[in-house]
């Protein structure tokens, strides 16, 4: 792997971690496309989203993982998305705190009530209450199982904890 120059990136991390706006601010930066996993997952349609067949998921999936250049993100921890975790450059796991991560699910939910943040569901308060029951399922059950797995691929992952942390990191490799 080419430290300096990922090109098949993964980003994992709970609701409100940071994913989606690392995401973007890579792919911006390194000229890659970037795929949040709940759209591998999700077809959107409206009046409401269809959950796409296991076989149309890992298919797309297959398809992203397949070409040159990605980031993939999102808090699925599943066996379907580790095919993800074996073709990456790098992997990020996004370990921000709770605290801050219940502050931006708040936040994120006004925003997108006021349509000053667009979102690929409409914010409901169920879905709002949702994001915290999510939240503390990454955090009790998932987040142990994250940092196992992440042991296996030492080598090409990092484990971030803030915003600062992720911005000095990814200047640090650009040098």
């Amino acid at each position: 792997m080419d430290k300096l120059a990922p090109r098949k990136i993964h980003i994992i991390g709970s609701v409100g971690s940071g994913k989606t706006t690392l995401a973007r601010n890579l792919s911006n930066k390194l000229c890659i496309p970037h795929y949040e996993l709940d759209n591998v997952v999700w077809k959107r349609h409206k009046p409401r989203d269809i959950k796409r067949t296991e076989e149309e998921r890992d298919q797309l999936l297959s398809t992203i993982i397949l070409s040159n250049t990605w980031i993939i993100e999102g808090a699925h921890y599943n066996e379907w998305m580790f095919q993800s975790f074996n073709n990456a450059d790098l992997i990020i796991f996004l370990d921000t705190d709770n605290s801050k991560r219940k502050y931006r699910i708040i936040k994120r939910f006004i925003l997108q009530l006021l349509r000053l943040e667009k979102s690929n569901y409409k914010p409901t308060l169920e879905i709002f209450r949702n994001m915290f029951i999510w939240n503390k399922n990454f955090e009790s059950r998932i987040k142990p199982k994250v940092i196992n797995k992440l042991e296996q691929y030492s080598s090409r992952s990092i484990t971030l904890k803030d915003t600062i942390e992720i911005i000095s990191s990814f200047n640090e490799r650009a040098r």
